[in-house]
């Protein structure tokens, strides 16, 4: 049977559709009465058999660790191509013929019939393993059987396809049900989404959980009311016409820079730069240092916050400000025609409730506000834990966004871009070289030149944080580690 559907590699570039766990099984519902009975399940066991050949088309000995729902019958399917193609498939399977679902049921009759080799226990050794142990419906951790068949996948050396999702792995939020796997170091995994893709594959736990991700639809349009996108695209920005100078493009002005962090702000400024705006101010609080920066980075222009041009120009505000931001910050939220608010800005209206105030007013009065908080500042800004925050990324960003009545990138592994009344954007790019200091005050300064020249300030946001993230992804592997000033240096 044809999978009607064609698997794809997440890596490509490309806008594209999430869906939650529960509009997953009401499209999946939705399929299954178009369809004969067991379509679905026949086509996902062979989109699962034929990636499991393209990842390990040598692999002899495969293992397909079975769940007791649905999952488990995609991993049955699976098993019975593999069978049929020549290679020694072992099923080891929690449930029994008679307790699971019927399609379920279906698929195990028909690997038996096929003469699969159907087993109590993980075989002793094993080529390449799939995981179809549990799928978006996962509510507590693996234990007993299951917990144990995990734990040798997670720490053999062989390759690992998990069907849909990794088990273990809550669909909605990235975030695992009891403590991360530890793997190899080299381990290779795999992820087949099927029907749609999830949200908890790309933030949180998710991408290093999922390693590669790949999709295959079963055939079924699923494009339509997703619950967010994924961000797996390069917007390329048009030529700059001839006829045009430095005040075409806008200013931006960077307020930060107390004593000792004046680096901070140059961060941003170059950065700003570097994203295309036509000039920046540097409107440094520790003044002593004015004649340091215009050495070192003539382009930026240097002076007191107090002479800055608030409401002429896209204001970025607190990279490494300190406490002193506080007294500013009444006139920068009342004044600034755009402004990103980043790292002390945010901790101190998170501190002080006039200042909430006067940041949510902003939005009716028409002057777009983008806000970059880490996952400690976010909790600070919602009055809650880290842990609550990362518990559901998604929610926490758009709360923030509705609360305050901003576009918020929260930032993190997969971050989230959120506004009130538009879906969410999960950001693909970026990786871990990221994790150093100042890489936050290079994206602060990025996202004030993007939105500078971009009438849409969601969409200028969404693309200067993919930029950000693949600056980080083409970074040489040999060479100078990737540090802020360098990042600030490459970014485009």
């Amino acid at each position: 049977m044809n999978t009607l559907g064609l698997t794809q590699h997440i890596n490509s570039q490309a806008l594209w559709p999430l869906h939650s766990a529960e509009d997953t099984q009401r499209i999946e519902r939705q399929a299954q009465a178009l369809f004969p009975s067991n379509t679905l399940m026949q086509r996902a066991g062979l989109a699962t058999a034929q990636l499991a050949m393209a990842i390990a088309p040598h692999a002899r000995d495969i293992w397909i660790a079975c769940g007791p729902g649905n999952n488990g019958g995609d991993g049955l399917e699976a098993a019975t191509h593999l069978h049929a193609w020549g290679k020694q498939a072992v099923v080891t399977w929690l449930n029994n013929a008679t307790d699971a679902p019927e399609d379920t049921q279906y698929a195990w009759h028909r690997a038996k019939a096929a003469g699969v080799n159907l087993s109590e226990h993980p075989p002793e050794k094993f080529d390449f393993a799939i995981d179809a142990l549990l799928g978006i419906g996962a509510q507590r951790p693996p234990k007993d059987d299951m917990a144990e068949w995990l734990r040798i996948m997670q720490t053999s050396a062989s390759p690992v396809l998990c069907v849909d999702m990794p088990t273990g792995l809550l669909a909605d939020t990235g975030e695992w049900l009891g403590a991360p796997p530890v793997r190899p170091a080299n381990a290779q995994v795999h992820t087949l989404s099927l029907l749609t893709l999830k949200p908890g594959l790309f933030t949180g736990d998710g991408r290093d959980a999922s390693g590669q991700v790949w999709f295959n639809n079963l055939g079924v349009d699923t494009t339509s009311d997703p619950t967010a996108w994924l961000q797996q695209r390069l917007v390329l920005q048009s030529s700059r016409p001839h006829n045009s100078h430095k005040g075409s493009f806008g200013d931006v002005s960077i307020i930060g820079g107390a004593h000792g962090m004046t680096g901070a702000a140059m961060l941003a400024g170059l950065a700003a730069l570097q994203g295309g705006a036509g000039r920046v101010r540097l409107g440094l609080l520790d003044t002593a240092a004015q004649y340091v920066v215009t050495a070192a980075h003539p382009a930026l222009m240097v002076c007191k916050p107090n002479e800055l041009a608030l409401d002429a120009s896209t204001v970025v505000c607190g990279c490494g400000a300190g406490n002193a931001i506080h007294a500013l910050l009444p006139q920068v939220l009342s004044t600034s025609q755009r402004l990103v608010l980043d790292a002390d800005a945010l901790n101190a209206i998170a501190q002080d409730t006039s200042l909430q105030r006067l940041l949510y007013l902003r939005h009716s009065r028409r002057k777009p506000t983008v806000m970059t908080p880490h996952p400690l500042e976010a909790a600070r800004l919602l009055s809650c834990t880290t842990h609550n925050i990362q518990h559901n990324r998604l929610n926490a960003a758009q709360e923030l966004a509705d609360r305050f009545q901003c576009v918020v990138v929260l930032k993190g592994s997969g971050s989230v871009i959120a506004q009130s009344q538009r879906r969410s954007v999960i950001n693909g790019s970026g990786n871990a070289m990221l994790a150093s200091a100042g890489t936050g005050d290079v994206l602060a300064g990025l996202i004030g030149a993007y939105i500078t020249h971009h009438a849409d300030t969601f969409e200028a946001t969404c693309q200067a944080v993919y930029s950000h993230g693949q600056t980080a992804n083409a970074w040489p592997t040999h060479g100078p580690a990737l540090n802020a000033a360098g990042l600030a240096a490459a970014v485009r």
